[in-house]
């Protein structure tokens, strides 16, 4: 465990205007060059994947073997995002339309400059990778604050960068709590991505908002599985164990709530049961799951569990005995209320509520209700009504048949609606996130009609007329509901 240095706002600003200066150096690389660089980054993180991972178990308390995979993802996001930055981002040629077609015209993607990136501490390395890599590969230095739970994670990724390129402050660490990230947010960056609470990331915003620098919201999730009643009932509950109790249920966009139609609801409570109680978490590395990352969150959990039994809940497995912080026994709760803590607020624990509906709308009706929308997962036999709830679902992401099985694909952009935030991290969309599109025209001859000038003649003007009148104006074009 680092013991905590506290970056003040002159320490803050200090790094900005630094990586104002490399901004100015890394931009005007080659893609080319800026992707050896990035899988040189890479090299080293994997290379070390082992250290790292202790690292993040010392601070978190996760097993090992989570902690790899969250390494393993992070650097094949990272790879997909050195290798495909020149190709997302290069200059495209685009259509001029009829009104211009005397000019040639042309978009490309360019960076803001620096970038802050403010880090969760239930996945130090994956969650704000997907940021810290997409702006790196888009051209911009970043200045990274990690959770002041997890410093060491942070300040290793410093160092491995500043190994590889120790004159050039690309990529900087500042640590501290509260009091750093709101300094970093009132700093002169030209962007802020920022992963946590959504009580937080409106504070975030609104000291972002002094300057009007645009940002990057994660705000958390209260994410939804359905089953349908022609559902593997075994891989559902399978997935729902993996969901909801896996990183002891700190997970943002892990399954917290589950909606089961009602033919099938006893029969899937029982394999969940069965499942939710072989799992005991532990300190050891090889636990299924560890103990609370914060010495907050069991108070939390502790409340939503009270406050559905409460107002008529069932405990199927575990209850209020299973808080013995920091651990937390699995805990299964059915028939919860649906304006409850539990259902309506991200509990960040393991705790799986798990409720019957009349039917598949039923489900996403409810799952819709929540103030959040980041992901959610849907069990079904039939690919069409999987894809069909997919639509309908409200969140950035879902999986059918699994869950969090987005996470793996590099490609495919990341990012919630409402509570759960905006903006897109991952992907190409991940990239241009990090970008300004830049527009450029230039023209090949001179106009046959030209109208840009103060005193058109006359006749360019009933000309121009007679063809807009023509192209917009006729009922046999574009017709409502054609």
């Amino acid at each position: 465990m680092v013991s905590l240095h506290r970056s003040d706002v002159t320490a803050v600003d200090a790094a900005v205007t630094r990586a104002r200066a490399a901004a100015s150096w890394w931009s005007g690389l080659d893609a080319r060059r800026r992707a050896r660089h990035l899988l040189a980054f890479k090299a080293a993180i994997a290379g070390r994947i082992d250290e790292l991972a202790e690292l993040i178990r010392a601070e978190t308390g996760k097993p090992i073997a989570g902690a790899q995979l969250e390494v393993m993802l992070a650097v094949e996001h990272l790879d997909w995002a050195a290798r495909n930055a020149r190709k997302v981002l290069r200059r495209r040629s685009v259509p001029s339309g009829p009104l211009a077609f005397n000019q040639a015209s042309s978009v490309r993607y360019v960076p803001y400059g620096v970038v802050g990136v403010i880090g969760p501490w239930n996945y130090p390395v994956y969650t704000p990778m997907g940021s810290i890599a997409h702006a790196l590969a888009a051209g911009n230095a970043v200045v990274f604050k990690p959770s002041e739970y997890t410093p060491g994670v942070g300040l290793w990724l410093g160092q491995r960068w500043a190994e590889l390129l120790p004159e050039q402050p690309v990529l900087q660490v500042v640590t501290g709590d509260g009091g750093t990230g709101a300094a970093l947010s009132r700093a002169a960056v030209d962007k802020v991505a920022f992963t946590g609470s959504a009580a937080t990331a409106r504070k975030v915003m609104a000291a972002c908002a002094e300057r009007l620098t645009p940002v990057v919201i994660e705000g958390g999730g209260k994410d939804a599985l359905i089953v349908a009643a022609d559902a593997d009932l075994d891989a559902a509950a399978a997935a729902a164990v993996f969901g909801g109790l896996g990183n002891a249920g700190q997970t943002c966009a892990g399954v917290e709530r589950v909606y089961v139609e009602r033919a099938v609801y006893e029969p899937f409570v029982a394999k969940l049961a069965a499942l939710m109680r072989d799992v005991k978490p532990g300190a050891e590395p090889n636990a299924p799951y560890g103990p609370m990352s914060t010495p907050a969150q069991a108070g939390i959990v502790q409340r939503h569990i009270d406050d559905a039994i409460a107002v008529g809940a069932r405990a199927v497995v575990g209850g209020p005995e299973s808080v013995r912080a920091p651990f937390v026994d699995p805990v299964l709760l059915a028939g919860v209320p649906e304006d409850s803590a539990a259902v309506a607020e991200e509990t960040f624990g393991p705790v799986l509520v798990v409720n019957p509906v009349a039917d598949t709308d039923d489900a996403l009706r409810r799952a819709n209700a929540s103030a959040y929308g980041l992901s959610g997962s849907i069990f079904t036999r039939s690919r069409a009504r999987g894809l069909a709830l997919a639509a309908g679902l409200r969140a950035g992401a879902v999986s059918v048949n699994s869950v969090l099985g987005y996470a793996g694909v590099p490609s495919l952009p990341f990012g919630g609606v409402g509570d759960s935030g905006f903006g897109r991290v991952h992907g190409a969309d991940g990239l241009r996130e990090f970008s300004r599109p830049k527009s450029v025209t230039w023209q090949r001859f001179k106009p046959p009609i030209d109208l840009m000038t103060l005193r058109p003649a006359a006749s360019a003007m009933r000309r121009s007329l007679a063809l807009f009148r023509l192209r917009h104006g006729s009922r046999r074009r574009g017709r409502p509901g054609a």
